[in-house]
């Protein structure tokens, strides 16, 4: 077995580690000791428990005075994983790496052992490892513990696995990649009566189905078509039963969009529908809006690095400098309304390949085949952002 394959398997066998032992957010104990454990044994220095169970490493070669922040996430899902003869499945019921966080964590770590062994860059790269990404409170956590502060970076640095993307392709874009996620819940207090006597009561049912089709003008009325909007209802609850109207519903759901405008637009007006509506029939309503991801609007420099460390890692044809936005949310972009920094996404596998499983599906699992192209692109950015002396591979 070669160097290089010794290193691949290495790297993979951290994925695997990570993947039986899936852990929630800010949970996340086991996965940290073994994060912090691997760091420290690449000869760095490890500082735990930032913004709960954060780890931040930091490498400082020669004299250069830059200094670059590369992020993994660490967390897992609340899935029970469908995985019939998979060696390194989830040995914790009821959570998974549903999205790939752990091989993430791989990624990075392969990067940081690649470059403490090589030294082949001018400064300081700060390895950092996030909890809590799925439900946004990760990012903010670690800032509001001093993370920019203590470690203080010129840029950040980030990448996601994407199913039904080329194994190995590398995409971003300068501007919003991704959109925010704000969660609503609307509260409907009607009158219950017994369903053959409707006109005793007030009935939530009828004004939460008004509301729910009232709430899909806003985009199409309201919001400059020109502006990326979406607005979900996801949940509809009710305390009727099959021979009552009910008294309560509660809708929620989320929206997604790219800036504080739209979504101050989307907030007033779901806002004003929902007690319009309940208003008119009689009924109470309780509006909650809550702002849960920031978007992830990449930085225009930082983006131009991403893309010319991409392409001297896997070529100029296998990188989309372009690549269209998606309305998924990402906590990374928290970090980079604080500071400079790019996104990109790297694909799991095409359609009908090893890797297309979508995230969050009880059956996925990161493609073990990107491991080394991750921990490549990561140690790029670094040589790109802090030239050195440039080792050949």
């Amino acid at each position: 077995m070669s160097n290089e394959q010794a290193f691949e398997q290495r790297i993979k066998q951290w994925r695997h580690t990570f993947h039986r032992h899936p852990e929630t957010g800010f949970e996340e104990f086991t996965t940290a000791d073994e994060v912090a454990s691997i760091l420290t044994g690449l000869g760095l220095e490890v500082h735990r428990g930032i913004g709960g169970t954060g780890v931040v490493a930091s490498l400082t070669v020669g004299e250069g005075r830059g200094v670059i922040g590369i992020r993994a996430d660490m967390d897992a899902l609340n899935i029970t994983e469908q995985a019939k003869g998979r060696a390194h499945a989830s040995c914790n019921p009821g959570k998974m790496h549903a999205c790939g966080h752990d091989g993430h964590m791989a990624m990075v770590l392969g990067a940081a052992a690649l470059l403490c062994s090589r030294r082949d860059f001018e400064g300081t790269v700060r390895f950092i490892f996030q909890p809590a990404e799925e439900h946004g409170r990760g990012a903010k956590a670690m800032m509001a513990d001093g993370l920019f502060e203590r470690f203080p970076v010129d840029a950040i640095y980030g990448a996601h696995n994407m199913p039904g993307m080329p194994a190995g392709h590398i995409a971003t874009r300068a501007g919003g990649i991704m959109a925010s996620e704000d969660n609503f819940v609307i509260q409907i207090q009607g009158r219950g009566t017994h369903a053959a006597r409707p006109h005793m009561g007030i009935d939530p049912l009828v004004i939460g189905a008004e509301i729910v089709l009232a709430l899909q003008t806003i985009v199409s009325r309201n919001v400059d078509p020109s502006l990326p909007a979406v607005i979900s209802c996801t949940e509809f609850v009710t305390d009727g039963i099959r021979n009552a109207i009910p008294t309560h519903v509660t809708i929620k759901g989320d929206t997604r969009s790219y800036s504080s405008e739209v979504q101050r637009l989307l907030e007033q007006r779901m806002r004003e529908i929902s007690e319009g509506i309940c208003r008119m029939h009689g009924a109470t309503c309780r509006f909650e809006y809550s702002h849960e991801f920031a978007p992830t609007v990449n930085w225009a420099n930082n983006t131009d690095i991403a893309i010319a460390a991409a392409r001297n890692v896997v070529g100029d044809k296998a990188v989309d400098p372009e690549v269209s936005p998606m309305m998924i949310s990402e906590d990374f972009g928290a970090f980079i309304q604080t500071v400079p920094g790019n996104f990109v996404f790297i694909g799991n596998g095409a359609e009908g390949q090893d890797g297309a499983t979508p995230l969050h599906n009880a059956g996925y699992d990161f493609n073990d085949e990107i491991l080394m192209t991750g921990a490549r692109y990561f140690a790029e950015l670094v040589r790109v952002s802090l030239p050195g002396v440039h080792v050949k591979e």
